[in-house]
């Protein structure tokens, strides 16, 4: 609950939000990356598993359009460094 009101708290901008709020993007990734690695009727070690999922994720990302709200992103990264440095002061007053 407390991430789904941080973009509130940080004044993202509404479509933006929109984006962010849901986990459409995620599910999406994992979604073509399941398909792709359905395919594999024979797993070898750990390294070709880790080949087969960072493959499948490029594959995904491949397939990504343009996030709504896009040029609004400089914002947020400014509100969070911002955010960051208000939350850092105040953990270090609270230690001092």
């Amino acid at each position: 609950m407390e991430e789904t009101l941080s973009v509130h708290k940080l004044r993202v901008p509404e479509l933006l939000r929109k984006s962010l709020a849901s986990t459409n993007i995620i599910e999406s990734a994992f979604s073509v990356a399941e398909e792709l690695c359905r395919r594999v009727k024979r797993w070898r070690e750990g390294d070709h598993r880790e080949r087969w999922a960072g493959s499948a994720l490029l594959l995904a990302e491949s397939k990504f359009r343009r996030l709504k709200g896009y040029r609004a992103i400089p914002k947020l990264v400014t509100a969070l460094a911002d955010h960051g440095i208000k939350k850092g002061l105040a953990v270090n007053a609270r230690t001092a």
